[in-house]
């Protein structure tokens, strides 16, 4: 059985995380601190952003699409209130994958533990404004 995913909601969900990325990561928010803590240099040029966006377009469309099914099963499960069953399921995906692989692997990679937390904050907000976006939409339209 396939869970039933709203498309209109998965690609909206797509382009917040584009637009939650642009403002967190621009210079005067967090995006001056983020160049210095990971050892990151803009090349000035452009062009050099279209690949890295584009690849963030692709993996924050699945992100999104995985995360409508995953709340559509969960309000099959539980019932209730779809909009909360989003949020809450969002919040430990959250947790349970991105926060604890960022973690893991930032532990590895010795970088700062301020960096670690920028981009786990970073992503949980991503997440939490495409739940919202799935929640409020709901599972019908398709």
């Amino acid at each position: 059985m396939i869970p039933e995913i709203n498309f209109w909601a998965v690609l909206l969900a797509t382009l917040s995380s584009m637009v939650v990325g642009s403002v967190w990561y621009t210079p005067k928010v967090f995006g001056n601190y983020w160049m210095k803590k990971a050892n990151v240099t803009p090349s000035g040029n452009s062009k050099d952003a279209i690949r890295p966006i584009a690849i963030t377009l692709v993996v924050s469309f699945v992100t999104a699409w995985v995360l409508a099914g995953s709340v559509a099963i969960a309000q099959d499960f539980y019932g209730g209130s779809f909009l909360a069953n989003s949020l809450i399921t969002g919040a430990i995906l959250w947790a349970g994958f991105t926060a604890a692989r960022f973690i893991t692997h930032d532990a590895f990679d010795n970088r700062p533990a301020g960096l670690t937390v920028l981009n786990c904050a970073h992503e949980l907000v991503t997440i939490l404004v495409m739940a919202l976006i799935i929640g409020l939409f709901g599972i019908s339209g398709a």
